[in-house]
């Protein structure tokens, strides 16, 4: 398989108020996180870093403009994977160990890196073999409730467990845009990961139902609007209760 080149490894879309969209193009869709870049007067914020396989630092200068927070919506593998290369770190009180200490097993790299989840490799020295994640000890613990204040925009923080024990949304109520994270998003939903839990996915997605959304821009997948978000969790629900 080709590799590809770092100047290549990532693409860098903007979306409405202020929000910049940022994927790993050569990682197979269904592995591929959403990264979500936010701009505030005061400060920005950076929800979820991929894999960590090349810099984001080096090669998407927009993350290195201003001060800068990155939230982690939960600790697996390919969404965590650049947070060492921030100072302000944030993660749910209940993963916290995992972004200090993040094994393979623990993130889920084990069993998931392998050469086949990418289109093209990441630039040498990369090897799947050799995949590990640094070291990324958060500097806030989140809980429900919390606000992350950028200082002309706030999002609060869901708690929403389920596809992990930690994973969280973030709700801006002025703009009625949400970061779901891995608990919804428009795509096969994954609920049998090593911590996932179904009675807390079902109550997570009973809170997220009502929500005045007006855009959903979740951990994978595309964006969708109020009607798709209320279509998605109807239709998870009604398959739980089907059995």
């Amino acid at each position: 398989m080709k590799r590809a080149r770092p100047e290549d490894w990532y693409r860098v879309e903007k979306r409405s108020h202020d929000v910049t969209y940022i994927c790993e193009p050569h990682i197979e869709e269904f592995y591929r996180c959403n990264m979500w870049h936010i701009r505030g007067r005061e400060r920005d914020m950076l929800v979820d870093s991929g894999m960590g396989v090349v810099s984001l630092r080096d090669w998407v200068p927009l993350v290195t403009e201003r001060d800068l927070t990155a939230v982690a919506s939960h600790t697996h593998f390919d969404h965590i994977g650049c947070h060492h290369e921030f100072p302000d770190r944030c993660v749910h009180e209940a993963e916290a160990h995992i972004l200090a200490d993040p094994t393979n097993a623990a993130t889920l790299a084990d069993p998931y890196v392998t050469d086949e989840i990418f289109t093209r490799l990441p630039p040498l020295p990369y090897s799947s073999e050799t995949y590990r994640l640094k070291r990324a000890p958060a500097t806030r613990l989140l809980a429900d409730g919390d606000m992350i204040d950028l200082g002309d925009r706030a999002f609060e923080v869901i708690h929403t467990p389920g596809h992990s024990p930690g994973g969280i949304a973030l709700w801006e109520a002025a703009t009625g845009i949400l970061f779901s994270g891995d608990i919804v998003y428009d795509g096969p939903l994954i609920e049998d990961t090593y911590h996932a839990d179904a009675e807390d996915y079902h109550r997570s997605m009973v809170r997220l139902y009502d929500l005045p959304v007006e855009i959903v821009h979740g951990g994978h997948f595309p964006s969708y609007g109020r009607a798709r978000h209320r279509q998605i969790i109807k239709d998870w629900l009604d398959a739980r209760e089907r059995g």
